[in-house]
């Protein structure tokens, strides 16, 4: 049988005027497996900017450098993708009494997870 290695997607960006374009949202999402809102609720907290949606691209207003942006991936799917425990990728976030959990369906480890900025 095959081994699946997971591997964190790269960002693929555009800068157009003063705004810059992830132009892969889509794959990105599909492949860490996480709810849109929350993924771009994070990097634009991050960016300290404000994200919208065109189509499948996410819109962020200034320039941001594409490495930038990388690295913000690569930290959220550390913090609320990669289970603590098994370092498997194969987790769901589960909120329960207000707090976001990191569950592993693949060793059932549960770890809080810390808020977003605002």
């Amino acid at each position: 049988f095959e081994k699946f290695r997971f591997e964190i997607p790269n960002v693929q960006s555009v800068i157009e005027g003063n705004k810059t374009f992830i132009v892969n949202l889509r794959d990105i999402l599909e492949i860490i497996n996480r709810d849109e809102n929350h993924f771009l609720k994070f990097l634009a907290g991050e960016l300290a900017t404000s994200v919208t949606v065109e189509g499948h691209r996410a819109v962020f207003a200034g320039k941001h450098a594409k490495v930038t942006l990388q690295t913000l991936l690569e930290r959220y799917t550390k913090e609320f993708v990669i289970c603590n425990e098994c370092t498997k990728p194969d987790t769901v976030l589960e909120t329960r009494d207000r707090i976001l959990w990191k569950v592993c369906h693949a060793c059932g480890a549960q770890s809080a997870v810390k808020p977003l900025r605002k």
